[in-house]
């Protein structure tokens, strides 16, 4: 699984010119899942997403999460996270999660992050989505779990 965090002060996204979810200061993530991905890894992540310090605390250090800081969440699928560029010219798009697991996946870690009682807004799954942002800092964080091996 795949995250990449990008700390915002304002972030929206459309599907078909219809906002389907924004959200002001607080986080947009990208999400991507690999077919050994479990819901451990979504559960591992969802925690370490909420509990990232990469807010400002009062001397200026990164030192405040999202739930400390009381910001949104902006979840987005990304199937294109697990894109290998390689070889050739043309992404090979096989590490990605099969539709159908992946957005069980998707919908576990935004139901996991909701748990945080911080307001979690979502893109569609498997849409064509605009996504607008302005990154805070910029501040963008890749997190990433390795598969399960129990």
């Amino acid at each position: 699984m795949r995250v990449l965090v990008q700390r915002c002060k304002h972030a929206a996204v459309t599907v078909g010119g219809e906002t389907v979810g924004q959200i002001g200061s607080g986080l947009l993530l990208l999400v991507g899942f690999t077919h050994d991905d479990t819901e451990r890894e979504v559960r591992q992540l969802a925690e370490r997403v909420t509990g990232l310090r990469i807010f400002e605390d009062e001397a200026g250090k990164m030192n405040a999460s999202v739930r400390e800081i009381g910001g949104e969440l902006l979840s987005v699928s990304q199937f294109t996270l697990y894109g290998d560029c390689r070889k050739g010219r043309r992404p090979n798009f096989m590490q990605a999660a099969r539709p159908e697991q992946a957005a069980a996946l998707y919908e576990l870690f935004n139901a996991q992050l909701a748990l945080s009682g911080l307001q979690v807004e979502t893109g569609r799954f498997g849409a064509m989505m605009d996504v607008e942002l302005t990154n805070w800092g910029p501040v963008t964080l890749m997190l990433e779990s390795p598969p399960s091996r129990d």
